[in-house]
């Protein structure tokens, strides 16, 4: 249990790191925070091989209780207004999309399943603030369980037979089935898949649509880039008491008789500790820095058992001048989706390690809401690329392969746009992983059999794992990835309220 003299390390310094120190550090523990990096912030972070752009380029959000257990406002955070949608046409008949109110004939529709799904989303939301609860055995909070319940009954029993039957099928059914405009429908498609290692005819694919909702149904550019979240939040952990060690590097967690003593780091260096919480890789953590001898049979297995395959490329391009996406507005979120179809053939040659032909994608132009982000006085498009394969047999020339199809695709929609680029970085996602130790956008897939009380297996769902005094607390918890904070936040509660295994 947390005493006021605990000794905690947390492992990574991206969001759910800093979430995780800062909480405990106000609860009087004594926080030392390592970092690889030479900077904190994780994927919010501005680095080199991202074109000094962060991996993460957009948030839904950060997760109330962070922002204001953090107390960000008052460190200067800001966010410009939620970003309007724009679903990209060919022939420049593009829909804009603003939570429930789209363009097109197809408006009306579009607000009748954006209501309901939003419903839905809102009685799974709260669900996101706690720890998953156990099928059998202790730790499970009854009483949020209870609370959360009754918001699930208050929607009658015809809806919520419809949430059950929506949370195991897949978001291509549903898009079709209330939907007629292919651009809404492959809007739709395209953010229930994205970060994701499925297509939208994958089974139980619109529980993603349905989690994406739940953390906010408009997309969020911070005022100063995403380095500005880091900011702010590095600041509240210094000023909450945590130590902050960059260049930091884990080589080892330290065990006695199963319970953690602490780390060692690359340079030989042991640090002590009473409780470490790992904001990294789930199998990174057990499969490297505890090790197979380490771990009981059935935890070695299970952990070798998540899935943690990355399918998004990170595209950043810098332009001389403005592009054209055939008249859409430059300030809102672009998606080129043309259809289900589009987005499911983007996935189909990735399950084979091949590149697909035209790849789906998401396009931010942040320097068309705050020129200040690029001083010279060009401009910035920085995509999210759907989907890429995640271990091709020949890397370099999947690589070569995947820009040359994006730029062909970003080229049909915005003319003369290859002539406007000085600087061109790219990362496929096995270099997402070594760059930023993400295998996968939320470090395990998320996917119907790992979530909840299953993510990222059971043994380890309520972020106490069955080494006594290590904690998970990275995307790879419950409730998974975004700019949020939940997990780590999630995960300090925890040791807080010592729900040990």
């Amino acid at each position: 249990m947390l005493t006021r003299s605990s000794e905690v390390i947390v492992i990574g310094g991206g969001v759910n790191g800093l979430a995780a120190a800062t909480r405990l550090a106000r609860e009087g523990a004594r926080v030392t925070l390592l970092e690889t990096a030479a900077q904190t912030g994780g994927a919010m972070a501005a680095r080199g091989a991202a074109g000094d752009m962060p991996l993460a380029h957009l948030t839904p959000g950060l997760d109330p209780r962070v922002a204001k257990g953090m107390a960000l406002e008052t460190r200067g955070l800001r966010f410009h207004a939620p970003l309007r949608d724009t679903a990209l046409d060919l022939g420049g008949d593009h829909r804009t999309v603003a939570g429930g109110l789209a363009s097109g004939a197809d408006a009306a529709a579009w607000a009748t399943l954006h209501q309901r799904l939003m419903r839905f989303a809102s009685v799974l939301a709260p669900f996101r603030a706690m720890a998953p609860p156990r099928l059998k055995g202790g730790g499970n909070d009854w009483g949020a369980l209870m609370r959360h319940g009754l918001g699930l009954r208050a929607i009658g029993a015809r809806e919520f037979r419809e949430l059950l039957r929506m949370v195991l099928i897949n978001a291509a059914d549903v898009a079709e089935d209330e939907l007629n405009d292919p651009l809404l429908q492959g809007l739709m498609a395209h953010d229930a898949t994205q970060g994701a290692w499925l297509g939208p005819r994958s089974p139980n694919s619109l529980i993603l649509y349905l989690n994406r909702l739940a953390m906010g149904a408009q997309m969020r550019l911070p005022v100063g880039g995403m380095g500005s979240v880091a900011k702010a939040m590095t600041e509240a952990a210094t000023a909450a008491g945590v130590t902050i060690r960059l260049g930091a590097r884990v080589a080892q967690i330290e065990t006695l008789e199963g319970r953690v003593t602490g780390v060692v780091l690359d340079d030989g260096a042991r640090l002590l500790a009473d409780h470490v919480v790992s904001a990294i890789s789930p199998k990174a953590t057990f499969l490297d820095l505890i090790g197979p001898r380490g771990l009981e049979t059935g935890l070695l297995r299970a952990t070798r058992d998540i899935r943690a395959r990355g399918a998004t490329a990170r595209l950043t391009l810098r332009l001389n001048a403005a592009p054209n996406f055939r008249g859409a507005d430059l300030q809102s979120r672009m998606v080129i989706a043309p259809s289900v179809n589009a987005v499911e053939e983007a996935w189909n040659p990735v399950k084979y390690g091949e590149v697909p032909k035209r790849p789906v994608m998401e396009i931010v132009i942040p320097t068309a809401t705050e020129p200040e982000l690029a001083p010279d006085g060009g401009h910035v498009l920085s995509a999210l690329v759907q989907c890429a394969p995640h271990d091709p047999a020949k890397p370099k020339a999947a690589k070569t392969a995947m820009l040359k199809a994006t730029m062909r695709v970003l080229e049909d929609y915005a003319p003369g746009l290859g002539e406007m680029v000085s600087a061109t970085h790219f990362l496929m996602p096995w270099e997402i992983e070594a760059e930023y130790g993400l295998s996968n956008w939320h470090h395990a897939e998320l996917s119907v059999e790992q979530m909840l009380f299953n993510r990222p297996n059971h043994a380890t769902a309520q972020y106490a794992t069955p080494i006594a005094g290590l904690w998970l607390g990275s995307a790879g918890s419950h409730p998974g990835g975004g700019i949020t904070g939940a997990a780590g936040w999630n995960a300090a509660g925890a040791i807080i309220r010592g729900k040990a295994v």
